[in-house]
């Protein structure tokens, strides 16, 4: 999935590994670092999205940190497991383009429950980041 967002990738980028931070933009999501590396390779990341009780958790792990280009991590949760990656590239001095994917290894049959609210969610999220960087200054 990919947006364009005004505002310089240095920018996103900080926007971005500001674990804690996510929630501001992320739909129905609580993120918190769960290491003593606060940022870079082993930084522990742990995600809750969903309403009240009912949800999912997301464990990750950042495997690669290339700032202000490329993050990637490793899910290793009960449920979920797979890879992501953030992918930022600076198209002029004030535009970023923003890449996420996302190689979900989930029970099938949870993964077709997940799937489209996870694209859809993904999506809204990623428009409200652009939202919000754009008034952040």
């Amino acid at each position: 999935m990919s947006l364009t967002i005004k505002a310089p990738v240095e920018r996103v980028w900080d926007a971005l590994a500001d674990w804690e931070s996510q929630g501001d933009w992320m739909l129905l999501t609580k993120v918190e670092v769960t290491s003593q590396v606060r940022e870079g390779v082993g930084t522990s990341i742990s995600a809750f999205t969903g309403v009240g009780k009912v949800g999912v958790m997301d464990h990750m792990v950042v495997t690669s940190w290339q700032p202000p280009n490329i993050c990637d991590v490793v899910h290793t949760g009960k449920i979920i497991k797979g890879t992501g990656r953030f992918e930022l590239s600076s198209i002029d001095s004030n535009t970023t383009r923003f890449d996420w994917s996302e190689e979900i290894l989930a029970p099938r049959v949870i993964f077709l429950l997940i799937a489209p609210g996870l694209y859809a969610g993904v999506r809204i999220s990623l428009t409200k980041l652009g939202r919000h960087l754009r008034h952040r200054k």
